[in-house]
């Protein structure tokens, strides 16, 4: 086992055995997703399960609720209705299904939307991004970024999609004062090299 493995398997481990009010619930969760040929690693501090490297389901437990993520849900059958949009109109791919408690989970269920997940990822089929070219930075983050060369080269080193995140969330305001609000709050982001939505992909 390599040591980035056995950093990861560290990791996991610590992640399922913190004392919580649905530890059960996930080392269930973590059960049923080893019986399948996913692979267990640590991504964004959390258990994340991949096939040929690419990621299918995350186990993440909250403060109200625990749950799987699957990274291309919006793409499974869903017979159950159980899948959830985290952010509707923003989150395109992934889907949360939440459980509250351990009788919640029914093995065999769970297990078939998993093996969906991986037949799908193997064979390619994904949620596909379109690049909208026609985004425009509005004028008040240009200024601000002009003004202050260390915001600029900060606002530069975040990924082109991020970099969007922030142009879509000023753009989307109607009010000028909401706008100058919503300026106020990216630049602190910007600044403490925080994307918009990473308390989310936590």
């Amino acid at each position: 086992m390599s040591s980035n493995n056995t950093d990861a398997k560290i990791k996991v481990d610590a992640y399922f055995n913190k004392e919580q009010p649905f530890k059960q619930g996930i080392a269930f969760l973590r059960k049923i997703a080893l019986n399948t040929e996913l692979t267990e690693t640590c991504k964004w501090g959390a258990p994340v399960y991949t096939i040929n490297n690419k990621n299918v389901i995350g186990i993440l437990a909250f403060k109200h609720h625990y749950g799987i993520w699957f990274y291309n849900g919006a793409l499974l059958k869903d017979p159950k209705k159980v899948l959830l949009n985290a952010q509707e109109g923003k989150t395109k791919a992934m889907r949360h299904w939440k459980f509250l408690a351990v009788n919640d989970i029914n093995k065999e269920t769970v297990t078939d939307y998993i093996l969906e997940a991986i037949e799908n990822q193997k064979k390619g089929i994904e949620v596909t991004f379109t690049k909208n070219t026609d985004v425009k930075i509005p004028e008040i983050l240009t200024g601000a970024l002009d003004k202050n060369i260390d915001l600029k080269r900060k606002f530069n080193s975040f990924t082109p999609y991020k970099q969007k995140e922030f142009i879509t969330y000023i753009n989307e305001a109607k009010r000028d004062a909401t706008k100058l609000n919503r300026l106020a709050k990216c630049i602190t982001l910007i600044q403490d090299g925080i994307g918009l939505h990473d308390k989310y992909r936590k």
